[in-house]
């Protein structure tokens, strides 16, 4: 299955089809429908699921670049936060007019619906090329929004009644969440570069169980847990850690097997034989969701903040639905929820067809609204290792194509003292670099440096990456 998963990504991206619908196919032909494998534990899918999404959420907490969601801060937490609640109240408010649903029931639909999947986002928004502010705000947004959505759900479906103090329990939890993943990511960033692991493959396993210890924690202490996972490991991953690139890597392969087994285990969990009888209910939720609630919630979230409207149609049609708003309606199924199974099945249906229709359109929506950048060049990744008992660090850089590096001479880099560029790899090939020698992109370097001036030979490199030669010149600091 695993194999297959795997083989299913490179179909995908020929299709031009979000991997997640392969993921589900493959549950589906092992199925009841299939192969005839019967499977129907909600309890057990439920928490597996929350598992798996606590690893696609360290995952994407893990490779989000700080420098790219600051800009992106005060409008990525108003689409997490006021444009959820304004999607849960009017997909509540128009699926109790359309469909005769109770308003808790209703509200309990739109709360389930509200929520972008991480997994989703993370994945297909990765490879199009739009602008870093865009792509901040919605990674944002779908790494932070999974926590109040899941705190409403779980209000929603207790049988305590809604009361006055309820926001003031919602604001705990949230801000509780984030001192809690804030602490232990900067608490496990300083932990790991002090300690001396005797094994290089110890280091991601450390980090990723900074990352789960987070959501622990904060379960613990009645906080967000999904909350703590992501600040956790986005503290983490912009840290300076021994073996960073080892560490995203193997994070990058364990959000994978999360994402593989999550869908699989869903299409396995849906029964085909329920589903054509909920097919009017969905697409109608469907139409309310992405036509009506998701365009309102963004505008009254993003207007205040002057976003321009081809940006807010963007975001609109970008929120995409994927193993999150399933998971949440199998909790409210294991809690006892009326109706909770019906709610399943049209979460299951709706995903279905909106990741099908939203995830093949959306490059054709960026085209149309102009907001392509296939200009726009990488960010430069820098990996480290710490050499302990010589109190120095090696860089390992690789220069991206359309890097400002390229063509400027070893000696204009102008490095700090202690720090030297030891190893130049270009075409395969390794040559000792001479003051002379120039850059070009594609080039990969090893810096050796001290510890001292290990931060300041870092921000050197990343200046002259972004803005040449004369990057002090031009206010280019690398930070």
């Amino acid at each position: 299955m695993l194999l297959l998963a795997v083989l299913a990504v490179r179909v995908s991206t020929r299709l031009g089809l979000p991997s997640l619908l392969l993921y589900l196919a493959i549950g589906l032909l092992l199925g009841e429908a299939g192969l005839g494998i019967r499977y129907s534990d909600a309890p057990l899918t439920a928490a597996l699921g929350i598992g798996a999404l606590v690893l696609i959420l360290a995952e994407g907490g893990l490779t989000t670049r700080w420098s790219v969601i600051r800009p992106a801060l005060v409008p990525g937490i108003a689409l997490a936060t006021v444009a959820v609640a304004v999607s849960i109240g009017i997909t509540g408010w128009v699926l109790h007019l359309v469909i005769g649903l109770d308003w808790r029931t209703a509200l309990l639909w739109g709360a389930v619906l509200s929520s972008t999947d991480a997994a989703a986002v993370f994945s297909v928004l990765r490879a199009l090329k739009v602008p870093p502010l865009l792509a901040g705000e919605l990674e944002l947004e779908s790494g932070i929004n999974d926590a109040p959505v899941y705190i409403a759900v779980v209000l929603l479906t207790a049988s305590d009644p809604v009361r006055w103090w309820t926001p003031l329990l919602v604001g705990y939890e949230l801000l509780a969440g984030a001192l809690v993943g804030v602490t232990l990511g900067f608490a496990g960033a300083w932990a790991l570069r002090r300690a001396a692991l005797p094994a290089t493959g110890l280091y991601p396993l450390a980090t990723i169980a900074v990352c789960v210890l987070a959501f622990a924690a904060g379960q613990g202490l009645h906080a967000s847990g999904f909350l703590a996972t992501y600040l956790a490991g986005l503290v983490l991953g912009n840290a300076r850690l021994p073996h960073r690139g080892d560490t995203l890597s193997f994070a990058e392969g364990l959000g994978w097997l999360a994402q593989i087994a999550l869908f699989v285990l869903l299409g396995l969990y849906a029964s085909p034989m329920r589903l054509p009888g909920v097919l009017i209910a969905a697409l109608i939720a469907g139409a309310v969701v992405v036509l009506i609630a998701r365009p309102l919630s963004v505008a009254l979230a993003l207007s205040p903040l002057r976003v321009p409207w081809r940006e807010q149609a963007f975001l609109s049609w970008s929120g995409l639905r994927g193993a999150v708003p399933i998971v949440l309606a199998l909790i409210a199924l294991t809690r006892g929820f009326p109706g909770a199974q019906r709610l399943v099945d049209v979460v299951f249906v709706l995903v279905v067809v909106l990741t099908a229709v939203q995830g093949v359109t959306l490059p054709l929506v960026v085209r149309g609204l102009g907001l392509s950048r296939p200009e726009q060049g990488r960010e430069m990744e820098v990996d480290s290792a710490a050499l302990d008992e010589m109190d120095a660090e090696l860089l390992q850089i690789k220069v991206p194509q359309q890097s400002r590096l390229h063509g400027v001479y070893l000696s204009e880099l102008r490095l700090p003292a202690g720090s030297v560029v030891s190893l130049v790899v270009r075409d395969g090939k390794g040559f000792t670099p001479q003051p002379t020698t120039r850059l070009e992109a594609g080039d990969q370097l090893l810096v050796v440096t001290t510890a001292e001036h290990r931060q300041q030979a870092e921000r050197r490199i990343r200046a002259v990456h972004r803005a040449g030669r004369l990057a002090r010149w031009r206010g280019e600091s690398g930070v």
